[in-house]
């Protein structure tokens, strides 16, 4: 199947944006924007200079929401409340270059431990209005399984498809990376050809290192084969700089082989 290779570095959020045209240079097809630090969306300077740089490039967009201190699933309604609007807002900017746009899933706080189920309860509201807002702005706001720390939702395969079921301007963002600090690549598998969106970086199962492939531990044999048979989207490669990315670029265009 055919699918497009973007880079995404969520390590260069603070970095002047001049390193950006280094990404098509590099031989990728696009970027996906990290809206954080200064590529946050609700700030028209930010806009502004990166709608420059990608007027100057031939690269093509996918934007990964802000998540630093926001919580979808927190019980406390004025962060809440806030955390759906920040994600909102960045949907709302994303849509004049890009139809995908990937969002964290909420977190369980320690009150959140004491009601499980209002807890995912109130990951799904957030999710329907987000799904409204993506809907009518022609995006698909793709929610991303994490990484193997506790308190997070969405580590396992069942709990990311059950999480966006039904729900629209929902999709999925599988993140290879992120499965094996869990354990759980080979489960993840069998969602690749409902997903919307992909992540590939390495490591070596315990944290989240976004090491090239091939310098962890990722049966990346077993994940091209996935990818190759059922996957026909963006494909991004998650690196800490456009270099280390490059690494990458040849395993991944091999899947397509």
């Amino acid at each position: 199947m055919r699918y497009r290779i973007y880079f995404s570095s969520s390590s260069k959020v603070w970095d002047d944006i001049s390193w950006v045209p280094g990404i098509e240079d590099a031989g990728f097809e696009g970027w996906e924007i990290v809206a954080d630090g200064n590529y946050r969306l609700d700030s028209p300077v930010n806009v502004r200079r990166i709608d420059e740089v990608i007027s100057s490039t031939n690269l093509g967009i996918t934007v990964h929401a802000p998540y630093s201190d926001l919580n979808l699933a927190t019980l406390n309604h004025p962060i809440w409340r806030e955390s759906i609007r920040q994600v909102s807002c960045c949907i709302e900017q994303a849509s004049e270059w890009t139809d995908r746009v990937t969002i964290h899933p909420g977190y369980i706080s320690p009150v959140g431990k004491m009601m499980p189920d209002r807890v995912w309860e109130y990951q799904k509201a957030a999710l329907r209005e987000i799904g409204k807002v993506a809907s009518d702005h022609g995006v698909t706001a793709c929610l991303e399984n994490m990484i193997a720390a506790r308190e997070f939702l969405c580590r396992h395969p069942g709990e990311l498809a059950g999480m966006t079921a039904d729900l629209e301007g929902i999709g999925m963002t599988i993140d290879i990376g992120h499965a094996h600090t869990m354990g759980l690549v080979r489960e993840f598998l069998p969602l690749v050809p409902r997903a919307s969106h992909m992540h590939v970086h390495d490591n070596n199962g315990q944290n989240d290192e976004h090491l090239p492939i091939g310098d962890g531990t990722v049966d990346w044999g077993a994940v091209g084969q996935a990818i190759a048979r059922g996957y026909s989207g963006v494909l991004v490669i998650e690196g800490r700089g456009v270099a280390e990315g490059k690494k990458s670029l040849p395993v991944a265009r091999g899947w397509q082989a």
